[in-house]
């Protein structure tokens, strides 16, 4: 089977394409990068050299020091699929963040976001 295509795109060069979403509705970057963290447990340094070295999503995730376990909670729609019948892990790892994204861009709050809000 090949590889989708996006697993070869730069996380660098969506990037952009996440700020845009989130500062567009009032969010900021700092918003956006604590959502990154928060899924792959990258320090926000480390987050800056795989954006600087144009890292691939597929290393992207295969390199997270620490997937966080609360991402199974995320559930719902994105580009047309639901997010837990993805069954290739790296395409379902950015659906979480696609779907993290749109729900900060929708004005949720961070705790419900991050799924710490009781």
């Amino acid at each position: 089977m090949a590889k989708h295509r996006i697993y070869t795109t730069s996380v660098a060069s969506v990037y952009p394409h996440y700020l845009a979403k989130a500062t567009k509705k009032g969010r900021t970057k700092a918003e956006v990068d604590e959502i990154i963290r928060w899924l792959t447990g990258y320090t926000q340094g480390e987050l800056e050299g795989l954006l600087d070295n144009k890292t691939d999503f597929e290393v992207f995730f295969a390199d997270a020091p620490m997937l966080n376990s609360a991402r199974s909670a995320i559930t719902g729609v994105i580009c047309g699929v639901r997010i837990e019948d993805i069954q290739e892990q790296t395409m379902r790892e950015i659906r979480y963040l696609d779907k993290l994204i749109d729900e900060l861009a929708k004005g949720k709050s961070m705790d419900k976001i991050l799924r710490t809000a009781s």
